[in-house]
């Protein structure tokens, strides 16, 4: 007789694979399959040179500003919501030489005035800026420019959202000060005035309001280290 090999079932029933152990299983019947689970995300080389310029373009804008706020009066933020290219072309170039107008992002200008006296400028740090350095004295001679272009363009939702001068802050409601300060010329006429006319002039020059009269007197002193300096050249 033929001799059969039979199979007899365990008594006991195997205990159920785990994940680890059934994924050891699939590998070691088919070592060239790929690794199952979850797989990483990996990024494209193109994903990561967007990164890197868009990283490099923010530090050059940090930059910029901080290199603006050098010997920088004045800085304002204006709301060029809704205006078009051409627009703000055509108020950029409309500033003195001495004003620069920089479209920069809130959060990149706010790390450049971060520690700074220009860290006053935080309220304005929202919505659509586009920032003014005012490199000169002649503080309402820079703000006119777009004054002028609102008049034009009647741009009723467009306005400075605010103001740094001399480490103050000045919301929208405060320009009119700015706007209405004495020019450098204006501050001389004033200064002679007060040293050749009568002693009530002088009186009435010094009972004006704390800033024209702090104005007056830094125009003065600047007059005469000039004189100095003038002399000691000859």
């Amino acid at each position: 007789m033929e001799a059969s090999l039979c199979c007899f079932p365990n008594s006991k029933p195997s205990p159920p694979r785990t994940q680890t152990q059934s994924l050891a299983l699939s590998r070691l019947c088919n070592p060239f399959s790929a690794p199952c689970g979850p797989r990483r995300k990996t990024l494209s080389s193109n994903t990561i040179v967007r990164a890197a310029i868009s990283r490099a373009k923010k530090e050059e804008t940090v930059e910029t500003v901080k290199q603006q706020l050098e010997g920088c009066h004045l800085v304002a933020g204006i709301c060029y919501k809704g205006l078009t290219v051409k627009q703000l072309q055509d108020i950029r170039t409309a500033f003195p030489p001495t004003s620069r107008l920089v479209v920069a992002k809130n959060t990149l200008v706010g790390k450049a005035v971060e520690g700074t006296p220009w860290a006053a400028i935080a309220p304005c740090l929202k919505g659509m800026n586009a920032w003014l350095f005012v490199h000169s004295e002649e503080i309402p001679e820079a703000l006119e420019p777009f004054r002028a272009f609102q008049r034009e363009w009647k741009l009723e939702d467009n306005d400075f959202t605010g103001a740094v001068f001399e480490g103050r802050f000045y919301a929208p409601d405060e320009f009119k000060s700015l706007e209405t300060m004495p020019s450098r010329a204006e501050l001389y006429a004033k200064i002679l005035g007060a040293l050749q006319s009568p002693a009530i002039s002088l009186v009435s020059t010094l009972q004006a309001p704390a800033r024209d009269v702090v104005l007056v007197l830094k125009a003065y002193v600047k007059k005469l280290e000039e004189e100095s300096g003038g002399a000691a050249a000859a």
